[in-house]
């Protein structure tokens, strides 16, 4: 165990300790990736920690709410990722198990295998894997790395500070996925988010339930002051820079009207869709998944399911609050139906159909489904890409078989 204060402090975790901290940031990258295991007090599935230890593929615990006061320095524990516990000592086994002889690089799919990303550093390593593209890019951990409120940045009129670190943050991924398709969310940072950064608490009002409240797409209408920051660094890097493979993702579009009207502002931006340069939506919200149809008729590339925010608000269920977790399922009926929808509505108004979402990640059964629906490509975290491709292959394959029978 070595427990960091502090960034600091990441010279003191060497090569296969396990990392204990309160919560972690991207200044922790370096000693995350020589860590053999990365245990928090505070966060959840989607926090720093979780995000970057999945691409990194090493074993993580979060939000354990005492890791640091209840450990000490050189302790030996067992850190198990997969249940979630946290053992008093050195309890691994040593198996014998089955060499995995499948040639991975060789497995090519109709369905593209796209890969979720957030940390810059890691951009350059992850382009190496048999990979179609960046399904997911989050902005989220660059502007967390910027550290200060965009809206700061405004009132000191160094606007073009925040743009320039921004866009060298894209440029570092579209350089190493070129001419792969690297598809940028833009922030989807919730008001108790902005307000942790430089500034915040000034430009940020307390909400009593953030995750349905200022966020998205309406924020960027509401303030597109801050929003023509973020089109500005994707102009540089694509039109500057010269990195066409960079495309754009809307979340959490609640409204038709939304959509038209954040569509409005990034064309009067110089940012129009074209054969290089897609737009998508993301589909996180029931009113998406109900007029879908709708959404797609105001004109755009394809959508991109966001299945944990959908499964949240489908099942009214909050999905940081673990006293209503065990109701939180991605397999739920009315979850499923929806997703089959979303593929099935694409397909008949002929855009692309994507997943971005934790669910594909962690239920291989729903990877088999989406990919008989007809799904255009899955987005999944770095540390199951092989598996992922390899259940898609199996798939695909079983599909044609029962095609070419049905033809007999």
């Amino acid at each position: 165990v070595k427990i960091i204060k502090s960034a600091s402090e990441i010279s003191k975790v060497k090569e296969g300790d396990i990392l204990v901290a309160v919560m972690t940031n991207p200044d922790f990258v370096p000693a995350m990736r020589r860590a053999s295991a990365i245990l928090t007090d505070e966060g959840g599935r989607t926090s720093h920690a979780a995000i970057v230890s999945r691409e990194l593929g090493i074993p993580a615990v979060v939000g354990s709410q005492s890791a640091t006061k209840m450990l000490r320095n050189g302790e030996v524990i067992t850190v198990d990722g997969a249940s979630g516990k946290v053992y008093s000592s050195d309890v691994t086994k040593i198996e014998q198990v089955e060499v995995d002889k499948t040639d991975y690089d060789s497995l090519k799919t109709a369905t593209r295998i796209y890969m979720n990303l957030a940390e810059p550093d890691l951009a350059d390593e992850m382009s190496g894997k048999n990979v179609d593209g960046v399904g997911l890019l989050r902005a989220e951990f660059m502007i967390a790395q910027i550290g200060k409120h965009p809206r700061k940045f405004i009132k000191e009129k160094k606007q073009k500070e925040f743009i320039d670190k921004l866009a060298d943050g894209m440029t570092k991924f579209c350089a190493a996925f070129e001419p792969r398709p690297v598809v940028y969310r833009f922030t989807d940072f919730r008001s108790n988010e902005y307000a942790n950064l430089i500034g915040g608490k000034e430009f940020e009002q307390e909400e009593p339930n953030p995750m349905i409240g200022y966020r998205g797409v309406g924020r960027y209408i509401d303030d597109s002051e801050v929003f023509e920051l973020e089109l500005e660094a994707i102009k540089k890097v694509r039109n500057k820079l010269g990195y066409k493979n960079l495309w754009v993702m809307y979340p959490f579009v609640r409204t038709v009207d939304q959509l038209a009207e954040v569509k409005k502002i990034t064309a009067a931006a110089g940012l129009r869709r074209s054969s290089t340069f897609k737009v998508w939506m993301m589909v996180e919200i029931p009113s998406n998944v109900i007029l879908l149809d709708d959404f797609i008729a105001v004109g755009i590339d394809g959508v991109s399911v966001g299945t944990n925010d959908l499964t949240m608000l489908t099942l009214g269920v909050d999905r940081d609050n673990e006293k209503v977790a065990d109701t939180y399922s991605e397999m739920n009926l009315a979850v499923l139906q929806s997703l089959e929808k979303i593929v099935k509505t694409c397909r008949k108004n002929k855009i692309t159909s994507s997943i971005c979402g934790q669910a594909p990640s962690v239920h291989p059964e729903l990877v088999k489904m989406l990919a008989q629906w007809g799904i255009t490509s899955i987005s999944v975290s770095p540390d199951v890409l092989n598996k992922t491709r390899k259940i898609v292959y199996d798939a695909e394959k079983a599909l044609l078989k029962e095609r070419l029978a049905g033809k007999r």
